[in-house]
């Protein structure tokens, strides 16, 4: 039975990053099933084909993408719940979908009001995300108010999708979601649009003038990096790392591409003498990053948080590049034993993994190749679409059979 679902983001989408990413292809996959789907989302950000979009009230003074934890959010959060209330009582959602902590807090108020579950796709602990940014400590006041605040929204949720085994296990210790209540789906990937470079003449111009557009000089060997550019992302590490690694590779060049304020970057490693052997473009369009990934002979994955996903790694993976990342849970749950791992939080140790990648070629091809078997083999949208699907069908029931009782 096809469904009417509200999908709430409490972000500003579409901004070309890792959970936009994910709300994106949920939404396209959803709906290729024949449920009908309506995303509610803050003011900005780009409109994406095919998906009905109601956006909150117009704040003027804010046009750039609102990421992570924000002052901002205290009141485009509340224009989203206007809208959400606005659009709820339009289209009689049998189900919400909600997106981050602050959006699933939007949605308790709609399931109470409308007697509909409540799905929380849960990408990170939100006060960890606050922690992370900077935006709050362990000794303000007001964070034990917050750690319950969370815990209330994954205990009254109808189910939590987590992107990550690593993030269930980490919920289901902590106690606040049953554990028949808590599933996984993996970030996916689009493995027909990001697959290894083919050799092919359209390809190799395609890469000569991207890199001719980069900047990058000729004969270079490119390590590539997608994603946010912020201390919890392990930027600072990652730039730190090619610094150790171009003092005694002159022919190797990183590639860092992401936003926000990529100019801040650029200066740090122009701090570190390392500015010629680094480019930052900033902000990479979704549609064409694949392109820009098949410049790369090796890929990256810094990310310094705990409890988030890291759908960049599906990325890298569905290319058949092989992935230096820092030793994660989540890290280890992509890429298995087909990983390169340095030692959590060292840029030096990041720098010696990146620098044996470059130097065992024929290993590291090897590894790609395996990595993009595993890709097409786990982690497929539609695959993704279904085991979503089958959530929705559990929570409708379970509420259903309430009501009736």
């Amino acid at each position: 039975m096809p469904y009417t679902i509200l999908m709430l983001a409490s972000t500003s989408f579409f901004s070309d990053y890792g959970n936009h990413v994910r709300i994106w292809e949920e939404a396209k996959a959803v709906q290729q099933l024949g449920h009908r789907l309506v995303l509610a989302t803050y003011h900005n950000g780009d409109d994406m084909p095919g998906l009905d979009i109601r956006r909150s009230w117009d704040v003027p003074w804010i046009r750039r993408a609102v990421v992570g934890s924000s002052r901002h959010k205290l009141y485009l959060d509340v224009g989203l719940a206007w809208r959400s209330l606005r659009v709820a009582l339009e289209i009689r959602p049998a189900i919400i979908h909600a997106h981050t902590h602050e959006a699933a807090f939007i949605g308790l108020a709609l399931k109470r009001l409308l007697g509909i579950p409540l799905i929380l796709d849960y990408q990170g602990s939100m006060t960890s995300e606050m922690l992370d940014h900077g935006f709050i400590k362990r000794t303000n006041p007001l964070f034990p108010l917050l750690t319950r605040l969370e815990r209330r929204i994954n205990r009254n949720a109808d189910a939590v999708i987590t992107s990550t085994v690593n993030a269930a296990n980490l919920l289901r210790r902590d106690g606040s979601v049953l554990s028949d209540r808590l599933y996984t789906v993996p970030d996916s990937v689009n493995t027909q649009r990001f697959r290894p470079f083919d050799g092919s003449p359209e390809w190799e111009a395609q890469r000569c003038e991207l890199r001719r557009q980069l900047g990058i000089p000729p004969g270079r060997r490119i390590v590539v990096y997608i994603g946010l550019l912020a201390p919890y992302q392990g930027t600072h590490h990652l730039i730190q790392a090619a610094r150790i690694v171009t003092a005694h590779r002159p022919d190797v060049h990183f590639l860092i591409m992401g936003h926000p304020d990529p100019a801040s970057y650029r200066a740090y490693a122009e701090s570190l003498g390392v500015g010629g052997h680094v480019t930052l473009p900033g902000r990479i369009f979704y549609r064409d990053l694949h392109a820009y990934l098949a410049l790369g002979e090796v890929a990256v994955a810094p990310k310094m948080s705990r409890t988030e996903g890291n759908g960049k790694i599906g990325n890298y993976m569905a290319m058949g590049l092989p992935v230096v990342a820092f030793n994660t849970p989540v890290a280890r749950e992509f890429l298995g034993d087909c990983g390169i791992y340095a030692a959590y939080g060292s840029a030096e140790d990041l720098a010696a993994k990146i620098a044996l990648a470059l130097d065992r070629p024929e290993w590291a091809q090897e590894l790609g190749r395996r990595v993009r078997e595993r890709a097409v083999r786990d982690l497929s949208w539609e695959r993704a679409a279904r085991q979503i699907e089958e959530i929705y069908r559990a929570v409708t029931g379970a509420t259903e059979r309430n009501h009736a009782e």
